[in-house]
């Protein structure tokens, strides 16, 4: 373990704090993406958990920091900086689409551009009502929650492998109070799944070969069954592209994220029209299919998940 000088030492302001914590950061060439994109915001949103501060209301940026909140930011920075690990791990919490979740290692940490999509009541490819909705590999359930809070007659299924994301996700269920709404359970995409669904909405695994063995020590905290899906990152969604018309009323829309992994799926299937959304807060790598084109396209799928 390296020998870190702490960056917080003598009078400081919060202000003050943020930046010299940023520009340790940047100088131990740290890697953002669960949460944050910069420096700057990573540094807020830790110092402001180590002050005890909440992060959803503005704080006095001229307050100044005694020697004891010095202490504590800096155990904090240092960690961050030498266990390269993400700021929500640290914090145990994340938001996603405006709503604050419990966060750890056992559930990748919340960040899909799908927050959008969801905040933006689904971009009206669905009607809002008494729905019934599906997260496939719903982790620690940030998007089943989110679905359950944007549309409130809605129930919602969250279903995963992971018995440990599914425990992260049932605290996160009864954080939000959502238990008569939520349902969360455990098995393999569609195995455990039941019934018809007007959405199905899927943040799966889509990280191909090649990026997982080249990916900052930040997303090795995260668990790899989250992560990890074949060479080519595509290995479930074949299978979901396969299955997911059996589970899509006849008005029902599909709608997955893929990443980076969007021009491998092109690739694959040529022939099939992938609405691919559009995001103004950023992000990509999402597409959405309706039920009468995956009936249309059933033979491709088939195809090419060698069934």
């Amino acid at each position: 373990m390296s020998s870190l000088v702490l960056p917080l030492t003598g009078p400081l302001t919060l202000e003050a704090a943020i930046r010299r914590t940023a520009a340790a950061f940047d100088a131990a060439a740290l890697s953002y993406g669960h949460g944050t994109d910069n420096a700057i915001d990573e540094a807020g949103w830790l110092l402001l958990h180590a002050l005890g501060l909440p992060a959803a209301v503005a704080p006095d940026y001229n307050m100044h920091l005694g020697s004891a909140e010095r202490r504590d930011c800096n155990l904090l920075i240092n960690h961050r900086i030498e266990k390269r690990v993400p700021v929500a791990y640290l914090t145990g919490t994340a938001w996603f689409a405006g709503h604050e979740f419990y966060s750890d290692s056992r559930a990748l940490v919340p960040r899909s551009p799908l927050a959008e999509y969801i905040s933006n009541h689904f971009y009206s490819h669905v009607s809002i009502g008494s729905m019934r909705i599906l997260d496939l590999c719903t982790g620690g359930g940030c998007i089943a929650i989110a679905c359950a809070h944007a549309v409130p007659l809605a129930r919602v299924v969250g279903s995963d492998l992971s018995t440990d994301a599914l425990s992260l996700a049932a605290e996160n269920v009864s954080l939000h109070s959502l238990e008569d709404r939520v349902n969360l359970i455990h098995g393999s995409l569609f195995k455990p799944v039941t019934g018809k669904f007007d959405l199905i909405i899927s943040n799966p695994p889509y990280v191909d070969a090649n990026e997982i063995a080249s990916m900052p020590d930040e997303f090795r905290h995260e668990p790899l069954l989250g992560l990890a899906a074949g060479v080519d990152g595509l290995d479930l969604v074949r299978t979901i592209l396969l299955e997911a018309g059996d589970y899509l009323t006849e008005q029902g829309v599909l709608v997955v994220e893929v990443g980076n992994s969007a021009a491998a799926l092109a690739a694959s299937f040529p022939n099939v029209p992938f609405d691919w959304l559009e995001f103004s807060n950023g992000g990509a790598g999402v597409f959405l299919l309706d039920h009468a084109t995956l009936v249309r396209c059933h033979e491709q799928f088939l195809k090419k998940t060698g069934v």
